[in-house]
């Protein structure tokens, strides 16, 4: 009984490790996650960029 045991376990294990690391699905494609708009270097430049401007307009009278 304790070998049944061990080996359903050990099937288990390799089929999540399988499903973990092994190879990719065929003919499914790979979706990239959105990035946040705190990860994104577009939206921090141009958020730079609108925080600067009303300063400069200060600045400027």
């Amino acid at each position: 009984m304790i070998y049944l045991l061990a080996a359903i376990g050990a099937l288990t294990i390799a089929v999540l490790l399988w499903r973990a690391f092994g190879a990719e699905r065929v003919g499914v494609p790979t979706r990239r996650a959105p990035l946040a708009p705190d990860d994104d270097p577009d939206f921090l430049r141009k958020l730079g960029e609108q925080q600067r401007r009303p300063r400069d307009e200060e600045d400027g009278k």
